[in-house]
């Protein structure tokens, strides 16, 4: 357990040093036997101690006595209990992820890279209030077939099969971000198409990142 959340808090401060994340911001978790650990609400991250990683069941039972949970526990529920290769989720407020879902826009194929998040694009999963299950709802839809999306006039999300990787694919997906918002100040970008998607895709599958 204090290996889960030692690793928890050391990817909650790098939210904070790799600028994917101010402050508070955003969220973590890892799945652990019925349910997850998740990052606290309202807490720094510089800040965080083992004690304050609190344990959610699948079922979203927590003792409040150990803790609040974030406010936004919920989609990261609904993600485990929908997904079983998701292991571990990275939220955050990134600024070029988090400007182009105020535009309610997915990120197209302008670039092979958007495969990274596992289809032909990045999706951006429509706006609902922060810690609602029509939020949920909304990210699982984006999330389909993928491993990361953009939240409407929110940020992104990203899970993978342990922590070390969905932070990754939170930094690519920033990343794939600033290249888009890069790309748009030339104009209209060209798209590849989908049969070459398929073909990236296809690569993607046995690509392995160290």
């Amino acid at each position: 357990m204090k290996k889960i959340t030692s690793e928890i808090i050391k990817y909650s401060k790098m939210l904070n040093s790799k600028k994917l994340s101010a402050l508070r911001s955003g969220n973590i978790s890892v799945r652990y036997k019925n349910g997850f650990y998740i990052t606290p609400s309202g807490k720094k991250y510089s800040s965080l101690k083992n004690k304050d990683i609190v344990f959610v069941t699948l079922e979203g039972v927590f003792d409040k006595k150990k803790g609040i949970p974030s406010s936004e526990w919920k989609f990261h529920q609904d993600i485990y209990r929908n997904k079983n290769d998701a292991k571990a989720i990275v939220h955050a407020h990134s600024t070029n992820a988090t400007a182009i879902s105020t535009h309610k826009k997915d990120i197209p194929a302008f670039h092979y890279m958007v495969a990274m998040a596992g289809g032909h694009n990045i999706k951006c999963a429509k706006y609902a209030t922060y810690g609602t299950r029509e939020l949920s709802k909304n990210i699982l839809k984006a999330l389909n077939g993928r491993k990361a999306c953009l939240i409407a006039n929110h940020g992104q999300i990203a899970f993978d099969v342990n922590l070390s990787k969905a932070f990754e694919l939170a930094e690519e997906v920033e990343n794939i971000s600033l290249q888009y918002i890069t790309a748009l100040k030339l104009g209209n970008p060209k798209i590849l198409s989908l049969k070459e998607m398929n073909k990236v895709l296809s690569k993607a599958k046995n690509y392995k990142r160290g």
